[in-house]
């Protein structure tokens, strides 16, 4: 059969579409890619060796009205030209398009919500999707009954067997920094200085102890970080965009990591103790409640960005490094949040759909 997969916007919500699209290859399927055409998607869609096509969708404002109207046009068009069995649609502003020229298509949707909070588009979307599949069990009761499926959110099959860089020293405790695919100014910001307090607090006592930080912090920041780390004498990794996610986790003793829902899962994959800093301006404060989940069950620690300190951070580490076992104890309990047959329960729900039709 012919599925599309649409799962654009950013790198949270284009990772698990190609898992999701890998498994439908796996099952025989002939997949299409629709990504909305940003730039930031360009590093993402490397991995993906089928076809793509770009929607042209863009964010929801009212200044993009016609670039919207557009790309829905743009859709259907190609939707009538090549139709496919089912469309499988992950959220975010770049689904729009691709749902409504289904509709208009009579082509069957999967929709599927990565965060424990549905965001606009999924919550107005979803009346038009055949099952909305979604990763966080809170999230099943934002939908009429019925038309919601627990999955959990498919991630990258290799993220959890990554292999340690073989430069970071024997011994060394190693903190990996990451504010998602495009970075995060102001985690970049405050790790830097609180990274550079541990540094000072390990010199000062003298510790065996070394430190080594991996940061991922998006293109602008990229330069000024790799400056920081340089100043404060750490030895680091920093690069824009972490081509070895896989690796940079194995590698990590503790994670620092926004709480997007790909971020938080993929620390699950790869049973990873986390750091989790919400962005207090996400749409409907999602990471808010993804990092809240987490750390309900005892698999993340969270701060707040408006309270957080470089002080109160490196106060963090600093004791998470001092208590290994603490770790070791929180590795645990969030590798009981993966869900290693989430590409396979969604690929079920777009062959159901298909069927129906």
């Amino acid at each position: 059969m012919k599925i599309v997969v649409a799962c654009g916007g950013t790198g949270g919500h284009a990772f698990p579409g190609l898992a999701a699209a890998e498994e439908l290859v796996r099952r025989g399927h002939e997949v299409t890619v629709w990504e909305s055409g940003r730039d930031v998607e360009s590093s993402v869609m490397r991995g993906w060796k089928g076809s793509i096509f770009s929607t042209g969708a863009r964010q929801l404002s009212p200044k993009n009205v016609f670039g919207i109207l557009s790309s829905i046009l743009r859709c259907r068009r190609r939707m009538k030209k090549d139709p496919p069995a089912a469309l499988l649609a992950m959220g975010s502003y770049s689904s729009l398009p691709p749902v409504l020229a289904a509709r208009a298509c009579s082509v069957p949707v999967v929709l599927h919500e990565a965060n424990s909070v549905p965001g606009r588009a999924v919550d107005f979307l979803s009346r038009y999707a055949s099952k909305v599949a979604v990763s966080f069990e809170s999230a099943l009761k934002c939908f009429p009954s019925g038309k919601a499926v627990l999955t959990g959110l498919p991630v990258r099959e290799t993220i959890g067997s990554g292999k340690k860089f073989p430069f970071i020293p024997d011994g060394a405790f190693t903190v990996f920094v990451t504010g998602g695919s495009q970075g995060a100014h102001a985690v970049n910001l405050l790790m830097c200085d609180a990274l550079a307090i541990v540094a000072e607090e390990l010199r000062a006592r003298n510790a065996p102890e070394k430190l080594f930080v991996i940061h991922q912090t998006g293109v602008k920041d990229e330069a000024l970080v790799m400056a920081a780390y340089a100043k404060a004498g750490i030895p680091s990794r920093v690069v824009a965009f972490e081509r070895e996610m896989a690796d940079a986790f194995a590698s990590a003793d503790i994670v620092v990591a926004r709480a997007g829902a790909s971020t938080c899962f993929e620390l699950a994959a790869a049973a990873k103790s986390a750091f989790l800093i919400p962005l207090p301006t996400a749409l409907r404060n999602h990471q808010f409640h993804n990092a809240e989940a987490f750390a309900a069950a005892g698999a993340a620690d969270v701060g707040y960005q408006d309270r957080l300190t470089p002080e109160s951070v490196a106060r963090h580490i600093l004791h998470r490094m001092d208590n290994r076992s603490s770790l070791e104890a929180m590795s645990a309990k969030i590798a009981r949040m993966h869900r290693g047959d989430a590409a396979a329960r969604l690929a079920d729900l777009v062959e159901e759909a298909a069927h129906v039709r």
